[in-house]
Parts: structure tokens; C-alpha cells; sequence
């Protein structure tokens, strides 16, 4: 799958937003080793702290069905420059060795990091 189909079906996802507080939809994609891809979208809560992104979210269905090799992921939102993921996203990404995130906006720019350019030194299971 291309980069970019990748990015297309995380705007289908960002479109399922429940974002009624911040107004901010959010739209992730997960690619597996076996081409299975999952979506989801950020969630909000009105006991703020309960809200799910978009990002744990899809690699959270994913998880779930039973998928434990991720080799990919895409984020969209309408920033200004390619949508980063949060601390916390970017810790379960991690946790899962994600080895390829897609930042994207709704303006069609985009830019692929890894993973170890995204959060140098994370925490893993070699830490505890």
C-alpha cells in the first residue's frame, strides 16, 4: 500500500471525529505486516482526560483483532504543517515498534519519520 492510500483512508476515519470540545478531528490509519489496515479517529470526553486520539485508537482495533506486527501509520489533520502525534501516541507506537509514521494535513503535505526520529530514547520493555 502507498504512502498516500494510506493518508486517503485516514481521512475517511477523520470524518468519524467525536470532537465536540476541541474541534479538532483527527484521522490514523494502521498498516500491518499482513496488509490489514485499521482506521480510527480521536474520541473526545467531556471528563477531558478520558478522550482517545486517533492514533491509540486505530492501533488499539488493530491490537485487538490480534495484529502484533504494525509497519505503518498515518495521521491526518487540518494543521498547518503534517499533523504530529502526541507524547502518549507516540509511547504506544513504541510499544507496538511502528517503524514508519505518515504526518499529514488536509493540504496534501506530508513527511515520513521513523519511529526513533519521533521519540529518541523511548521507554520499552528493555528498560524494565
Amino acid at each position: 500500500m502507498t504512502d498516500e492510500a494510506l493518508i486517503e483512508i485516514a481521512k475517511q476515519y477523520r470524518a468519524h471525529s467525536y470532537s465536540p470540545y476541541s474541534h479538532f478531528p483527527v484521522g490514523a490509519a494502521v498498516l500491518t505486516a499482513s496488509g490489514k489496515v485499521y482506521g480510527g479517529c480521536n474520541i473526545e470526553n467531556s471528563s477531558y482526560p478520558l478522550g482517545n486520539c486517533a492514533e491509540r485508537t486505530a492501533i488499539f482495533k488493530a491490537v485487538s483483532e490480534g495484529e502484533r506486527d504494525l509497519a505503518a501509520i498515518a495521521i491526518v489533520a487540518d494543521t498547518p504543517g503534517p499533523c504530529s502525534p502526541c507524547g502518549a501516541c507516540r509511547q504506544v507506537m513504541a510499544e507496538f515498534h511502528i517503524p514508519k509514521v505518515i504526518m499529514a494535513n488536509l493540504k496534501g503535505e506530508w513527511c515520513v519519520v521513523t519511529l526513533d526520529q519521533l521519540l529518541p530514547y523511548a521507554f520499552s520493555d528493555t528498560d524494565l
